[in-house]
């Protein structure tokens, strides 16, 4: 099941996940000045982040005696001159939404005793959320102030098609909002208020150095009941749930629920290390699986929607495919780490000559690339005009080791039609196109291949340009079909050589075959020329 915040219109960005999503955040807000201890020390004593633990350093506990029984660690003693100090920075977040039908999403089935004085007030508290006959609907979230000129940081969702928005103050004041700008991508939202004297803020930490195991606070607004503080730690990092392209979240078990969204994760520190905006849930409730956009992209974001009123990211113009460990091994790679480029996009920033399908993608401005997915978001967070350095690994052929070569690149600005747009593939040399088709039995990989002509182009719908050998036939149960190619399949190059005509590519399979190869490393097109690599067992 999927649940917004509040009681909105439900959203569904995140539909995907098996057991549904339920978005969340914090609040509650007053002022005074928040900063971090003066000692330069978390709230509860931690041993200092390094690979060997001092055992002599304050605050952390002695080794036990040999033979002695290990001694139970526990978290932290108390957070509470932590959550005293932070409160005042956490906002709750309303909004007002008109509607057709004045319909509002069902509200969380909250119950006191039967004769309980708190029926009332849960009857109060969830009256807000229904339709109230004039056609508006009401919305709870959470966020949090991060300049006491009065900027507030809170989710996309929680305010998205908002036709009012007012932030809710620790001491019960109120201020209307407006929108300085927002990201739908990130799912971040910055907001302006005026307040008449400086508020409460916090700061953003460094996300890059939280570990797992990490102890970490929310404080928000559950369920509209307002400055709720919860602890957990960190349950892990780099999670991808589809919520975007640039997922990268950190996943805590520290309690989200409806309502928290937008509202800060803090470390021990008071710094704000995430952007509290999901939770898995079969019920909408936390099951204690709940994740927060890191604080390295959502300070970049908020930074550049403060200045522009816009997100302005960087972009390669380059298609990009997984390395798996059967592409690293076809392609000589010491390991399955990097990003493979599959296209290059026409007048784009990589549209040099520099990069070639094929290369493989490993350092980009000096940070490693462990996946395809690091680079766009990495990409995306570099400044547009950057002159930046690519660390490739490129393999030329079947007998020569991938060689490193390095390239310099000057990143353009993505635009929304460029970040979806298909690269074109380079169009070698054809031969005739009214030539009679060759088909033919491939001795391998259970394929009929024919060349390409008109009446095949016709059959299958291909792309203008595109050149290879096309796949007319797959044998089923077998190699070349359970790694999805089908008929209408193009493939372009075979270990990397490219592939002339149908006698071609069969020479090139029983060549690699009688090498004692046990793969195919093939480079195949589908109908729109989109170019994706497929290693396939050689039978």
């Amino acid at each position: 099941m999927i649940a917004s915040h509040s009681r909105m219109a439900s959203v569904s960005r995140l539909a995907l996940l098996t057991l549904g999503l339920a978005l969340g955040g914090q609040g509650a807000s007053a002022q005074g000045v928040i900063a971090p201890p003066s000692e330069g020390q978390p709230i509860a004593p931690q041993p200092p982040r390094s690979e060997t633990v001092n055992p002599s350093a304050p605050g952390v506990p002695p080794s036990p005696a040999p033979g002695s029984a290990q001694p139970r660690m526990q978290g932290p003693a108390s957070v509470a001159d932590l959550a005293d100090r932070l409160l005042g920075a956490v906002v709750n977040i309303s909004t007002s939404q008109k509607v057709e039908g004045g319909q509002a999403q069902p509200t969380p089935p909250l119950s006191a005793p039967e004769g309980s004085p708190l029926q009332e007030f849960f009857d109060d508290l969830l009256k807000g959320g229904e339709g109230d006959g004039s056609n508006r609907v009401q919305s709870l979230g959470s966020g949090f102030v991060i300049d006491p000129a009065g900027i507030v940081i809170t989710n996309n969702h929680v305010i998205a098609d908002a036709d009012e928005i007012t932030v809710n103050f620790a001491d019960g004041s109120q201020l209307d909002a407006t929108v300085v700008g927002i990201d739908p991508k990130t799912d971040i939202a910055v907001l302006k208020v005026e307040p008449e004297a400086p508020l409460a803020a916090v700061e953003f930490g460094d996300s890059e150095h939280v570990r797992i195991g990490d102890w970490v606070m929310a404080i928000g607004n559950p369920f509209g009941l307002g400055g709720s503080v919860t602890v957990g730690i960190v349950s892990a990092r780099g999670r991808n749930i589809n919520a975007g392209p640039y997922d990268n979240f950190i996943q805590t078990d520290a309690a989200i629920n409806r309502g928290n969204s937008g509202g800060p994760l803090f470390d021990m520190y008071g710094r704000v290390i995430g952007i509290n905006t999901a939770i898995i849930s079969p019920t909408g409730g936390s099951i204690g699986i709940g994740f927060a956009i890191p604080s390295l992209l959502a300070e970049s974001v908020v930074g550049q929607l403060r200045e522009f009123g816009e997100t302005r990211r960087g972009w390669l113009g380059i298609r990009l495919q997984e390395v798996t460990d059967e592409i690293a091994d076809g392609l000589g790679l010491p390991n399955a780490k990097g990003a493979l480029v599959m296209g290059v996009v026409p007048d784009g920033p990589s549209d040099t000559g520099q990069i070639e399908i094929g290369d493989v993608i490993t350092r980009f401005d000096g940070r490693e690339i462990a996946t395809s997915r690091d680079l766009p978001r990495i990409v995306a967070e570099t400044e547009v005009g950057k002159r930046v350095v690519l660390d490739i690994l490129r393999k030329e052929n079947l007998d020569t080791p991938a060689r490193p070569v390095k390239v310099e690149i000057t990143l353009g600005r993505l635009e929304d039609s460029e970040e979806a747009e298909p690269d074109e593939d380079d169009t070698p040399e054809q031969g005739e196109a009214n030539a009679p088709a060759e088909t033919a039995p491939a001795p391998l990989l259970g394929l009929q291949l024919s060349d390409i002509s008109d009446e095949s182009r016709k059959r299958f719908d291909l792309a203008d340009g595109l050149t290879g050998v096309v796949v007319t036939e797959v044998a089923p149960s077998s190699a070349a079909g359970d790694k999805g190619i089908e008929a209408g399949t193009v493939i372009k190059e075979i270990g990397q050589e490219a592939v002339k005509d149908a006698a071609d590519a069969r020479e090139k399979l029983a060549k690699l075959k009688a090498d004692g190869r046990r793969n195919a490393l093939l480079l195949l097109a589908d109908r729109a020329g989109d170019l994706r690599f497929v290693v396939v067992p050689i039978d």
